[in-house]
């Protein structure tokens, strides 16, 4: 059965915001929605019924869509109009060996450049993480792992780097929030904020390499048991 376009009226923040142009702020709405799976692969995204959805005109929509597919969340199939993407493997391995390459080094510049208050945040947002985990708090949970590596690339202090990072991040939250096995993943970001507030960035490299490989192979294995 082919995924149904998505109800939402009642379901979304009203918008508006006078220093955010409606565009962004219905791209951002959409991207989370994407992110935490409640617009799952495949569902079909149309502009009357999200613009009626969201209280805004379609134009907005619209511009939000094409910003979208630009960061590949979603994609224009035949006969379909837009949806949201559907990753085949190809596409996820792609992904990953895109961040190892990016988050590896965001965390060796992290290591060296971190200020206390920096790691002070990165500590708290592991400490949300396991109040998230131990209350099977899901959603929580999925935020204050974003949250995470968020803090990370800020404290890396290389805007193109995170010019890049960014909308990899958020495709990559979108595969890991189907991950059902979280706690190898909090334990290895532990690891990680101890190595980068060692100073050492040879070692907080390591330490990336590693939680990469893993989330790697958490991912392929959920989304491709088969193999």
């Amino acid at each position: 059965m082919q995924p149904q376009p998505p109800s939402l009226t009642g379901q979304l923040p009203a918008l508006g915001a006078a220093h955010r142009s409606l565009r962004d702020q219905v791209a951002e709405v959409l991207r989370e929605r994407i992110i935490r799976g409640a617009l799952p692969p495949g569902t079909p995204l149309v502009e009357r019924t999200l613009a009626e959805g969201l209280g805004v005109s379609r134009v907005p929509v619209r511009d939000a869509l094409s910003l979208l597919k630009g960061e590949g969340y979603v994609t224009q199939e035949p006969r379909r109009g837009v949806v949201v993407t559907r990753l085949v493997r190809k596409d996820v391995e792609e992904l990953f060996d895109v961040r190892l390459a990016l988050e590896v080094l965001a965390v060796r510049l992290a290591a060296e450049r971190a200020t206390a208050d920096d790691l002070a945040g990165l500590k708290e947002t592991l400490r949300q993480s396991g109040l998230a985990l131990k209350a099977n708090d899901t959603e929580a949970l999925l935020r204050s792992n974003q949250a995470f590596h968020d803090a990370i690339t800020q404290m890396a202090k290389n805007d193109l780097l995170a010019s890049l990072l960014n909308p990899l991040e958020g495709r990559l939250h979108w595969l890991l929030s189907q991950n059902d096995d979280p706690l190898p993943l909090h334990r290895e970001h532990e690891k990680l904020y101890q190595a980068i507030a060692s100073g050492d960035p040879d070692a907080a490299g390591r330490e990336s390499v590693a939680h990469v490989t893993t989330s790697r192979e958490l991912c392929l294995r959920r989304l491709y048991p088969e193999r």
